[in-house]
């Protein structure tokens, strides 16, 4: 496997396992994601994988303590180094596949039809172009649990919004560029909002906190209004 190693300040790697947005290069990021949950060295604090990275961060004191006279970040870079030795594609997390219900258009959607008109779409083109396929989460980011998710068909892609709302309401569904995304709570963002989820995405108390990780595949299922309800109230 190819990769690239730079600093981050005094405590931190950034692994560069591509320069573009690609599946393969995400499979690259969960192949290293694995192998650390699996094999978490003693000097790691914690790991952050991204769109084409993985940034580990590291204890200098571990390494000031072993060898005062070679700097941390190097004695780390070796290190990590010959643990990604060998490391190949199959090595990944076993891939979830989660099914997404979104309740589109209306109060929860006020801009499905602004999407549709830049498109020269219906609504319920839309709607069902944006339902109609499997999707990959990037990464994490943004605000707790906020998934990144490509594989958005082009021809239903919008702008972001030239004024940001200050209040998006939590588990909105919003498209911005090529992206779709789901905000897991309430957050100013930009994007543009298609619908809302029932579906809690972040939550503190719980073990992991976030409904998501990287490397999910995402399913988005229609639902009415009437469902929509009946899921709030099943949760109440």
């Amino acid at each position: 496997m190819e990769y690239g190693i730079h600093p981050l300040g005094d405590h931190a790697i950034i692994i560069e396992l591509g320069k573009d947005i690609y599946e393969e290069t995400q499979q690259k990021v969960q192949v290293v994601s694995a192998f650390l949950d699996e094999h978490p060295p003693c000097w790691m604090v914690e790991y952050i994988p991204a769109f084409t990275t993985v940034t580990v961060f590291y204890d200098p004191v571990y390494f000031t303590n072993i060898n005062k006279a070679k700097l941390p970040y190097n004695q780390a870079c070796g290190q990590l180094s010959e643990m990604l030795e060998g490391l190949k594609a199959g090595n990944e997390k076993e891939q979830r596949v989660v099914e997404i219900p979104v309740c589109y258009g209306g109060e929860f959607g006020p801009d499905l039809e602004h999407v549709a008109t830049i498109n020269g779409l219906t609504a319920e083109e839309v709607i069902k172009i944006h339902s109609s396929g499997d999707y990959l989460v990037y990464m994490i980011g943004f605000a707790p649990g906020f998934p990144y998710v490509g594989g958005m068909p082009e021809n239903i892609a919008a702008p972001r919004r030239e004024s940001p709302r200050l209040k998006i309401p939590a588990r909105s569904v919003g498209i911005a560029g090529e992206q779709t995304g789901i905000y897991p709570i309430e957050t100013p963002g930009g994007w543009q909002l298609i619908g809302r989820t029932p579906l809690e995405l972040f939550q503190p108390q719980a073990e992991p906190p976030s409904l998501l990780r990287a490397g999910d595949k995402l399913r988005f299922r229609p639902i009415s209004h009437k469902e929509y309800l009946e899921w709030e109230n099943h949760k109440g």
